[in-house]
């Protein structure tokens, strides 16, 4: 177990937002080995980097000796949590939330699989929700609930004041059916500790009030940050251009490109959050990446580690290599595949086939594809050795034809470092 307290650990890497009386959960997490509860809401059949936040927080709670019970919404994505929505959700059928429900529990067994620590317990409140009746959820747990401190919550009286959306009683009672899962886990599992999202601390805050009306006990809540976007938006399952964790939604070469092409005011917050690494390491990385930006190493780092973790070592090394040979180096050893991919928002230009069958000079395609204003500013370009075609430095009477075609369908065209244009035929 790691010498120094896991709230100093959460509070430098920035993964502690707020919590009930300080004081009293770092005692209380100094006690001995204590069972803490994260839930996931399975509304898509993968989970996002934005709930890698709390999958970390987690993961340090379980470094440091800690039991977690990984809770999957079973019942409760039946209904949807109104949390940061502005508009109400679209309801899925119980055979979607079975498959989401499996689909996640994979992800968090390989995730968790390689942190040390206590067994984590897996569980699906649909187990103690399903067979509540309503009789019963509004006369055990209904009664402990104010409807004056339920429409002063924010997730609620945005809701509210928007005349166009409103929300339903079913969203109204999610706080209910969460508060009821810590109350559940308080008494099954003596789980004394929900962690989650900084949006999820209103139902937090319910289980706590909960357990304490139901039993006297004193429980505790912890949250992280979200994570944003430069713009402040979060990365949700709904938000546009999400970063799946699963290989299949977000593979580990689009993981990889995402991560080292993060901008220098963003990585560290990624790195902080991310690493695994101990403290003098990501002090020493952030250290050298401050001293020279240009070579990315905390991009490089935190890509490398993080497509590791989640996708393991050789699909680790098929992105690093793809990355290099694409951006760095011969783009004809990668696949046509993870060329569309890595170049899924470049600007593309479509060609005839017949226009490379005759040879098209590359100075008009400049021009065509937009890396030149005019056959002047394109010559000027190749003169100064600032345009590549496929990888290769070219000149100014270079004719493409259809040999030049990478796998017979593409031609990547490059000015400077950064301006990318792919040029697509028709297929034969």
């Amino acid at each position: 177990m790691p010498a120094n307290h896991i709230i100093d650990e959460l509070q430098w890497r920035g993964l502690f937002y707020q919590s009930t009386d300080e004081e009293r959960l770092r005692e209380h997490l100094s006690g001995g080995s204590r069972t803490f509860y994260v839930g996931f809401d399975p509304s898509a059949d993968s989970l996002t980097i934005g709930n890698l936040v709390p999958m970390v927080v987690a993961a340090r709670l379980r470094q440091y000796g800690h039991r977690p019970v990984i809770l999957f919404g079973g019942a409760t994505g039946l209904i949807g949590d109104p949390s940061g929505k502005t508009s109400e959700r679209a309801l899925l059928s119980s055979d979607q939330i079975a498959h989401n429900l499996k689909r996640h529990e994979e992800l968090m067994r390989q995730f968790l699989g390689s942190i040390d620590g206590p067994e984590p317990i897996f569980v699906n409140n649909y187990e103690w929700v399903g067979p509540l009746s309503a009789l019963e959820l509004l006369r055990d747990i209904g009664k402990h609930f104010s409807v004056n401190e339920m429409l002063r919550r924010d997730s609620v009286r945005t809701r509210i004041e928007s005349p166009d959306q409103g929300i339903s009683f079913t969203e109204f009672s999610y706080l209910l059916l969460q508060s009821y899962d810590f109350l559940h886990l308080f008494q099954d599992c003596d789980a004394t500790l929900q962690i989650g999202a900084s949006d999820q601390w209103g139902n937090i805050v319910g289980g706590i009030d909960l357990i304490r009306r139901k039993h006297n006990a004193e429980v505790h809540g912890l949250t992280c940050p979200l994570l944003t976007r430069a713009d402040g938006t979060k990365f949700g399952k709904s938000e546009g251009g999400a970063i799946w964790l699963s290989a299949d939604r977000t593979s580990p070469f689009t993981l990889y490109q995402f991560l080292i092409n993060l901008d220098d005011s963003t990585v560290e917050t990624f790195v902080r959050f991310f690493s695994f690494q101990d403290r003098p390491a990501i002090e020493d990385l952030l250290h050298r990446h401050a001293q020279a930006p240009a070579r990315r190493l905390a991009q490089l780092s935190i890509a490398s580690e993080l497509t590791e973790r989640l996708h393991g070592e050789s699909a680790r090394r098929r992105a690093e290599q793809a990355s290099r040979a694409l951006f760095y180096g011969d783009p004809a050893k990668v696949d046509l595949a993870t060329i569309q991919e890595g170049f899924a928002d470049v600007p593309t230009l479509d060609l005839p086939r017949a226009c490379l069958t005759a040879g098209i000079a590359l100075v008009e395609l400049l021009v065509d594809s937009g890396l030149a204003q005019s056959r002047r500013e394109a010559r000027e370009h190749l003169d100064n050795g600032a345009i590549r075609v496929n990888g290769q430095p070219a000149s100014t009477t270079s004719i493409l034809r259809e040999e030049d075609l990478l796998h017979d369908s593409i031609l990547l065209l490059r000015r400077g470092r950064k301006h990318w244009r792919m040029v697509r035929v028709d297929q034969p």
